[in-house]
């Protein structure tokens, strides 16, 4: 089924749908890296039949909070278009699915199958935007399972013309800001529309960073000295900043850091990021009030609690949330609530 965890607490389209479970990439910054299974055993995700009981509203426990056309974010955490979907095609009969239903969703990948063909006629016509992860042609060491930078910017550079592309810098290393910057002028003469940066996590402590909620992370000081110069130079060229760096999101252009403004869609904004930043637009929905569609939030309870979160609303939980500064630690600069 499509899944939403604790990304409910701060994502606008935290429910996420993946047609294979583990990646071929072997990222070298992935934070299953140490997993071996994961990158050479690929497994098959949600199926067809999942997809269409959840366009057609008919919703899991896990996302009953949640009763309108909210769009997917399709390989939230398995690239969609990785080399094993030349074999077993789960993707494309799910991108028929899309393409016929018309049902809004992001997708993400680092991989230019999405834009060769019987891909690229059903992805111009979906109802939907296409991330690629691509920060520089450094990277390329790094993600050697993976289609090279210069191979998905002119991936990218097809499909705009049809679709909204946005670029994923992420994770940024700071290291390579001369790189990316560089990088912006090939977005730009691609078509992209925007670009997302968000900064790497690492799970050992490395030279010049900080602890943050187990993560070992660089201050947001060094970030936010980055971001600043990424910003205006992508305002210069017409396109859109976006920051999916927690400590930094009121940086963004806009607080949903997936570039959908103006798609016509509806997101969730009954979530930690419009409640520091939005108040205004931190309103909970009909469906989010009713009993028993708080199941998101036992990803992030212990299991005493997570049992009783079951029988509450969204609505009651999330506001919970908002009251406790162990949870939006991390929404502020390096974790200190202000």
């Amino acid at each position: 089924m499509p899944r939403c965890g604790s990304q409910v607490t701060l994502c606008d389209i935290p429910i996420r749908f993946d047609t294979y479970v583990g990646c071929s990439h072997e990222c070298q910054y992935c934070f299953v890296q140490r997993k071996s299974e994961v990158f050479h055993n690929i497994k098959d995700g949600e199926s067809i039949e999942v997809l269409m009981n959840f366009i057609n509203n008919n919703r899991p426990v896990e996302v009953k909070w949640c009763d309108w056309n909210i769009p997917l974010h399709w390989g939230g955490m398995s690239d969609p278009f990785q080399p094993i979907e030349r074999e077993r095609k789960r993707s494309l009969e799910a991108l028929k699915v899309f393409h016929d239903t018309q049902y809004p969703f992001v997708v993400s990948t680092k991989n230019k199958l999405i834009a060769e063909e019987p891909y690229f006629s059903l992805i111009k016509e979906c109802n939907c935007v296409v991330q690629f992860s691509a920060c520089c042609p450094e990277y390329n060491e790094m993600e050697q399972g993976a289609s090279t930078f210069e191979e998905r910017l002119e991936a990218a550079a097809k499909i705009t013309p049809y679709k909204r592309v946005n670029i994923r810098c992420q994770p940024y290393i700071p290291k390579y800001f001369d790189s990316v910057m560089k990088a912006i002028d090939l977005f730009h003469e691609a078509g992209v529309h925007g670009c997302i940066f968000e900064g790497i996590k690492y799970q050992k402590k490395q030279p010049g960073t900080i602890k943050i909620q187990g993560d070992s992370v660089y201050p947001s000081a060094l970030y936010k000295k980055h971001f600043i110069q990424f910003k205006a130079k992508l305002h210069k060229l017409g396109m859109k900043f976006y920051c999916g760096e927690n400590r930094l999101r009121g940086m963004s252009d806009e607080l949903c850091c997936c570039g959908i403004e103006g798609m016509g869609w509806k997101e969730n904004k009954a979530n930690l990021n419009h409640y520091l930043y939005d108040r205004e637009n931190f309103k909970f929905e009909p469906s989010q009030k009713k009993a028993h569609t708080a199941a998101p939030f036992t990803t992030i309870a212990q299991s005493a609690q997570a049992r009783g979160l079951c029988e509450e609303s969204y609505e009651d939980i999330m506001m919970l949330c908002t009251k406790d500064k162990g949870m939006i630690r991390g929404l502020v600069e390096d974790g200190v609530v202000k």
